[in-house]
């Protein structure tokens, strides 16, 4: 019997020999390098070649001081970066579809100056309330969705389409204008040649990507976005985290109406709907940039001022106001497009 052990155990080596390995080919290797590159980055290249391209086509106008300002610090940048923003906080958390959150920008923007031009309230006093409002849109909205349970898109197009009614009847169905000019500078003070509204855009988009690399709140909305029942099971607040974020998005959408509205003096509220495309256009082209496949705000971020440059430049080509359109809408189709087929290879 023992003769048989020792036999045994001699016979099977203590440590396995490691299976052979076949080497890596330098080009695999450079090949996998260049698509990781590239699935970050092209997008930033396209922008560039796209600015060169402009640049050559019309030197005259768009290789000016002027139109640089105004891809990265006019009003409509501005506004898109605190709709995006607002979009991202319920994209996050997997709620893919708000419809309303260009309507409660406009809400936001068409209370504060109609009750400081044609009722006469202190101006900050009504960007208060237009705060409030958008806030209380936003809470409302994730009550219906997370503890009702009704169906996101039901209630935020139901919402949104209410909304744009209420601006429409407050506003008497025109533009108001006529904000004091002291409550302009909040938007439009010059800093370093660039309005400061673009500063705060860039603060909050750098904020709330801090937030989700390097907060427990912000791996967390990630957690939920991918699955909620496993974060409940790992202890994590799902309904707090979704109703939170759709009263932050409301929030924000609304400090976007009262940072439009310093910026241009007043207010159309038939111009909110205008954003509506745009705003998922750059959220989900921000899926290509940095993070392929995920939604990241520094992406979002690029992606605004990509739209921007596109836009702008084939203006200044001779396309009329139809242009806008055409490439907000393709650009919205090859973005899901792209995030849909990176989010599968990641998978």
């Amino acid at each position: 019997m023992s003769e048989t052990s020792s036999t045994s155990t001699e016979a099977r080596p203590a440590v396995q020999p490691a299976e052979p390995t076949e080497p890596v080919a330098p080009g695999a290797v450079r090949s996998s390098s260049y698509g990781w590159f590239a699935a970050r980055f092209a997008v930033i290249g396209v922008w560039a070649l796209l600015v060169v391209v402009f640049c050559l086509l019309r030197p005259d106008t768009f290789m000016t001081t002027g139109t640089f300002k105004t891809i990265l610090g006019g009003s409509s940048q501005t506004t898109l970066v605190f709709l995006t923003a607002a979009l991202l906080c319920t994209i996050l958390v997997g709620e893919f579809v708000d419809m309303s959150i260009a309507s409660n920008f406009g809400l936001s923007a068409t209370l504060v100056t109609v009750l400081n031009v044609n009722h006469g309230w202190n101006v900050w006093l009504a960007a208060l309330i237009g705060l409030v409002a958008a806030t209380a849109v936003g809470a409302i909205n994730g009550w219906l969705v997370v503890r009702v349970n009704v169906n996101t898109i039901v209630v935020t197009l139901g919402m949104g389409t209410l909304l744009l009614g209420i601006a429409l009847w407050l506003a008497n169905l025109m533009p108001v204008s006529g904000l004091p000019a002291s409550f302009e500078k909040i938007a439009t003070q010059p800093i370093l040649g660039l309005p400061i509204g673009f500063f705060y855009g860039l603060l909050l988009m750098i904020g709330f990507a801090y937030l989700l690399h390097v907060t427990p709140l912000g791996r967390n909305m990630r957690f939920v976005g991918e699955n909620r029942e496993v974060s409940r099971l790992a202890g994590v607040q799902v309904t707090r985290i979704r109703m939170g974020a759709f009263t932050i998005g409301g929030f924000i959408a609304g400090l976007g109406g009262v940072l439009a509205v310093a910026q241009t003096g007043g207010f159309d509220p038939n111009s909110s709907q205008a954003y509506l495309l745009p705003i998922f256009a750059a959220t989900f082209l921000g899926t290509a940039v940095l993070q392929p496949g995920r939604f990241n705000p520094l992406g979002t971020l690029i992606a605004v001022f990509f739209l921007a440059t596109g836009v702008l430049g084939l203006q200044l080509l001779g396309a009329t106001s139809w242009v806008s359109n055409v490439f907000y809408g393709g650009v919205l189709v090859v973005a899901v497009t792209i995030s849909t087929v990176l989010h599968q290879r990641s998978r």
